[in-house]
């Protein structure tokens, strides 16, 4: 027996972290295996049980519960506590769990305590309840060591992890926090002035320079002999962190003197109000701001638009996150977090400000501006040849607005991407692409040799491609044509002459034949 029971622990899951209940002993429908310890937890389907040989998780349908722990499987009610950023917790997390509860047939009650914790109640149309669900806003750091602490069963954050400690390996199942993350919405950051203010555009190396406190007065930016009023978000703040980790300079602080906002459209309406202001805000939340296009030195420019956002074309893409533990969490959970790729969730996303991930395609005679870019930028090492090709490709076709792009220094997926490859591989089990052909398009950065950056393009256009039709399980891909090409620098969208750029060169797209 004990054989048979480290077979089932090994086949089914590990789960550590919880606290020890009261004892039951599990018995195999037949009789024949028995299992006695301590209930760590029950999720409506599994039992996770503290034994002599380990945390063990065994499947309620085919064993008989006895003792004092035993839960009333018809009684069972799925909780789950969200914690963290106030501006998914106060903002979408309560549209989409009223919609899911619409969706699902429930009636949804609420009820918030003295410590400004909203708990959502839905019941079934006999009264009974059938799920609670606890909101906690608060910021990215409360939700990551609720998360690594075990303290909330979902983590809201406005950023990835950046501490050693977020990043902590789970001991039980060896598994980082970046593998059970999952983007909910998109929303980008953004330079904001009032819409008196004349400029239209800034460089990202200006935009650091100014918030580390080494561009003060407006005649640096082309402006009036002013000084400039800086806006920014609060300290703990999952906006800011990402921003002063991705913006400014290794081992750069942020100025003193800047005026600190919790929430991002007040910090839009106090810089809309204010002619000599400039702010970070959100695209979520400019207000009666105006948003900065980001521009290089090499002409291109940037705006922050659903489109550049949803292909992280634009640089200051911010995903809202949500990380789970690694541990099972009960079913009506999962299907909630599950709800978020649906049509109704992404109409929810919408309507509160944010951008949702759903594909959209956009025409070869809505490109322009793109090939107009490829040819003005072309290298030394970029001919006519290569352009006549990509023109030829691009011909008939339509982008889709996923694009896949690699954590730095490394050939993983990042985030947002793993997110991205899970919706394009949703769409294609949906059969929207059925008779059609997808092609995956590598491009790179301009540095190193042609030659080279065409051998990488063409690799990662047929990584992305693998990835793809294996995330698509339920998919008929006798249906779809699949084929990969790579072009390696001959289409940039940003100045390679900096790290922002390219880094958003080195991607891989989608067009849809």
């Amino acid at each position: 027996m004990r054989s048979l029971l480290r077979a089932v622990a090994a086949t089914i899951c590990l789960s550590t972290g919880a606290v020890f209940g009261q004892d039951v002993t599990l018995t195999s429908i037949d009789g024949g295996i028995e299992l006695a310890g301590s209930l760590i937890a029950f999720d409506g389907e599994f039992y996770r049980v503290s034994s002599i040989y380990g945390p063990l998780t065994v499947s309620a349908e085919g064993v008989r519960c006895d003792g004092p722990g035993c839960p009333n499987l018809e009684a069972f009610v799925a909780e789950a506590r969200f914690t963290g950023a106030a501006v998914i917790a106060d903002r979408l997390l309560p549209e989409l769990i009223e919609t899911f509860a619409l969706d699902q047939g429930f009636d949804l009650s609420r009820r918030i305590d003295a410590e400004g914790v909203t708990t959502f109640t839905m019941a079934r149309a006999d009264g009974s309840v059938a799920a609670r669900f606890s909101v906690a806003p608060g910021t990215t750091d409360d939700a990551f060591l609720a998360l690594l602490n075990d303290e909330t069963d979902v983590a809201l954050t406005l950023r990835e992890p950046l501490s050693l400690e977020e990043r902590a390996v789970d001991a039980a199942g060896g598994q980082d926090l970046s593998q059970r993350a999952r983007v909910i919405a998109l929303d980008a950051l953004v330079a904001v002035t009032a819409r008196s203010n004349p400029l239209s555009q800034i460089a990202p190396e200006s935009l650091a320079a100014l918030f580390a406190g080494e561009i003060t007065n407006w005649a640096d930016l082309g402006g009036p002999d002013a000084p400039i009023e800086l806006h920014f978000p609060a300290a703990s703040s999952g906006l800011a962190q990402a921003f002063e980790s991705r913006v400014l300079p290794d081992g750069g602080t942020l100025a003193a003197g800047i005026t600190r906002h919790d929430d991002p459209r007040d910090l839009s309406d106090a810089v809309s109000r204010d002619p000599l202001a400039l702010g970070v805000a959100t695209l979520s939340a400019v207000g009666n701001a105006r948003a900065l296009a980001l521009a290089g030195p090499c002409g291109f420019a940037i705006e922050a638009t659903p489109q550049t956002v949803k292909s992280e074309d634009y640089p200051l893409t911010a995903p809202l996150f949500v990380y789970t533990p690694n541990r099972r969490l009960p079913r009506l959970v999962r299907e909630f977090l599950g709800f978020f790729e649906t049509g109704m969730a992404e109409r929810v996303i919408r309507r509160t400000g944010f951008v949702s991930q759903a594909i959209i395609r956009t025409p070869i005679n809505a490109q322009g501006v793109r090939l107009a870019n490829a040819i003005q930028a072309a290298g030394e090492e970029t001919d006519l040849a290569d352009l006549q090709r990509l023109a030829a490709l691009m011909t008939g076709t339509a982008r889709l607005s996923p694009t896949i792009r690699f954590s730095d220094g490394s050939s993983s997926f990042d985030t947002p991407s793993l997110s991205a490859i899970s919706r394009l591989a949703l769409a294609i089990e949906d059969g929207e692409f059925d008779g059609r052909t997808l092609v995956f398009v590598g491009f790179s950065d301009a540095a190193g040799s042609a030659a080279a950056n065409l051998n990488l393009s063409r690799n990662r256009a047929d990584s992305v491609r693998r990835a793809v039709m294996a995330a698509a399980l339920a998919a008929d891909l006798g249906a779809v044509s699949f084929r990969t090409a790579g072009f390696g620098e001959a289409l940039p969208i940003a100045c390679d002459t900096d790290d922002w750029g390219a880094a958003i060169n080195r991607r891989v797209e989608i067009w849809l034949e």
